[in-house]
């Protein structure tokens, strides 16, 4: 019974044509975020600048994800994502040719990571709102839980692919296959169907007031903002980590480019194991309490992990750091979802992806300055802490989050 429960959503067609869709898409976005920070590390030699192209990336999340959702409650969401899709598309063709044609340098790797970015920060809250219009209201929890293993499948199989091709073919090889990925959720997304069209978002009021309206529902729901910080405390201090793998891998493991696949692709694999435990266990009531167990386990493997010098230590501690993200933030994400109405859900997914991704660019910089100074392990030791002691904060102040 159980293992039918775990994959529920996917009787829903539609559901099943984005999830294929994306995990597609998803593949090759990884072997591009895995050949990037090689890229930038060979370009520069420089930790911080690591931290800079994260931070470019993300940088965008923070500034346009808010006007992101005021649009994804305005507009149909499928036409957003093609939007972004077909100029994503654009974007890393444009890289795999700089970087084939030997012309690259920095400063175009930052540019395209910015435009990257701003274009994703439209792209984020469309898709994680759209989830509950494929599936309804009653397999939420579950379509969650099966996208994070979409996105953290990709994730495992993503770098491994990336690690080897770079040390066979070359690094374009994986910034083309990145471009030709995203004709498969294009496809998807033209595939499916609804009974009467798209969605559709009330008009509602304009830009401004809808965005007022968004920011004054957060601020006024305890339950909202404690789940909002909760993600955000994980996301500044603790996940500009994988901007660093580069530096253990051709640093302090010695493991070189196949080593950084490996690398990120256990991170993927404890994340996808999470997500398939939570797929598996369905709606439970004890979600406050799966989540911030999960936020203490990625921050004491995340403290392992920035001073282990062992290979296979290292390996095992990444693993936990994705299983621990992965159960902290779908089950933040399911939480958020099933408070809120229909017409903010949108904005209000927007403003979790502001926390989920959007701290991650001050991170990034706060990181890569640290890690410039102090050198990188002393760097995640002290983000990793900062994690624990943060959530640990979090749950001294607020213990009803357990409640949730």
């Amino acid at each position: 019974m159980k293992s039918f429960q775990a994959f529920s959503s996917l009787r829903h067609r539609n559901f099943r044509l984005f999830w294929i869709g994306q995990f597609i898409t998803l593949t090759g976005s990884w072997m591009h975020q895995t050949a990037q920070g090689w890229l930038v590390y060979e370009l520069t030699g420089s930790p911080f600048f690591l931290g800079l192209a994260g931070t470019a990336a993300s940088a965008p999340i923070l500034l346009f994800t808010l006007a992101g959702g005021v649009l994804a409650d305005r507009y149909p969401k499928r036409k957003i994502m093609l939007a972004a899709y077909i100029i994503l598309m654009a974007l890393t063709l444009t890289l795999t040719v700089l970087v084939a044609t030997s012309v690259v340098n920095i400063r175009y790797v930052l540019i395209l990571a910015f435009l990257i970015g701003s274009v994703l920060a439209f792209e984020i809250p469309a898709r994680q709102s759209f989830i509950i219009e494929l599936v309804g209201k009653e397999d939420l929890l579950n379509g969650i839980a099966l996208n994070s293993t979409a996105f953290h499948g990709a994730r495992m199989m993503g770098p491994a692919i990336a690690g080897f091709l770079m040390a066979s073919t070359g690094l374009a090889s994986c910034f083309f296959i990145n471009t030709l990925s995203f004709l498969a959720i294009i496809a998807a997304l033209i595939k499916i169907r609804f009974r009467s069209g798209d969605m559709q978002a009330t008009s509602g009021p304009g830009i401004k007031k809808s965005f007022r309206e968004g920011l004054k529902y957060i601020r006024h729901n305890p339950t909202v903002y404690i789940l909002l910080i909760s993600v955000g405390i994980i996301s500044f201090f603790g996940f500009p980590y994988i901007s660093f793998l580069p530096v253990y891998a051709r640093d302090i493991l010695k493991t070189g480019e196949t080593g950084l696949g490996i690398l990120m692709g256990c991170a993927g694999a404890g994340a996808f194991t999470g997500a398939i435990g939570l797929a598996a266990r369905g709606d439970t009531p004890k979600k406050g309490f799966v989540m911030a167990a999960a936020a203490i386990i990625f921050s004491l493997a995340l403290l392992i992990f920035s001073i282990s010098e062992t290979i296979r230590l290292s390996y095992a501690m990444l693993f936990f750091v994705g299983f621990g993200a992965i159960n902290m933030i779908a089950t933040a994400n399911s939480l958020l979802q099933l408070s809120v109405p229909d017409e903010l859900r949108g904005r209000v997914m927007s403003s979790f992806t502001t926390m989920f991704l959007g701290m991650a660019p001050i991170g990034n910089f706060a990181v890569g300055s640290l890690a410039h100074y102090t050198g990188t392990q002393n760097a995640l030791l002290t983000s990793a802490g900062l994690c624990l002691s943060g959530t640990m904060l979090i749950l001294w102040k607020k213990p009803e989050i357990f409640k949730l």
